[in-house]
């Protein structure tokens, strides 16, 4: 079975903007690209779970939502990284929702469709809903990164996340993951 790293996609992969809807605004968190490319030359499949709750509340549609993704794929594809694919929950967080984090399914659903092994694959995030979809599907580990609302989270739940790794941002995340690989901990 194959291993995996599962990304939030706003604050942890690209900067923050609030509900953000156009690709123009795409920005990259820095060195994201190569900490990425280095993950895939180690095996790594990389997904994106995202929620996106501006779709419920009418402040964008899903055809904006797949084209922001678009942007996304296009940028990482210049830094040689793919990712299997991109699960998007478009409901409120009061709305019934099959795959809204912190709901496991969207890594279950990934698990069934590319024979991943999660007890072997990791989560990287910057809110507490998406430590806890690690978690509920039963990740090898989460990591939480301060960029996007990840400081806040470490701030207002630092009771609460403690079996999380905490990284400044994604390149230390992918550090941290690659570290636990050379040590044979992986």
């Amino acid at each position: 079975m194959t291993r995996a790293v599962f990304l939030d996609r706003d604050g942890t992969l690209i900067q923050q903007k609030h509900f953000l809807s156009n690709p123009d605004d795409v920005t990259l968190q820095a060195g994201a690209g190569p900490a990425l490319n280095r993950l895939q030359t180690e095996g790594f499949r990389l997904f994106i779970v995202s929620n996106q709750s501006g779709v419920s509340r009418g402040y964008f549609t899903m055809v904006e939502v797949e084209r922001v993704n678009q942007r996304v794929e296009k940028e990482f594809a210049g830094f040689g990284v793919h990712f299997e694919n991109i699960y998007v929950a478009p409901e409120g967080p009061n709305e019934p929702s099959r795959g809204r984090k912190p709901s496991p399914q969207f890594l279950l659903d990934a698990r069934d469709e590319f024979g991943l092994n999660l007890a072997d694959s990791y989560l990287i995030g910057d809110k507490l809903s998406d430590l806890e979809c690690g978690w509920n599907a039963g990740v090898k580990k989460c990591l939480l990164v301060r960029t996007g609302y990840g400081g806040q989270t470490e701030r207002e739940y630092n009771n609460r996340i403690g079996r999380a790794v905490v990284v400044d941002d994604i390149v230390g995340g992918v550090e941290w993951i690659l570290t636990q690989l050379n040590m044979g901990k992986v």
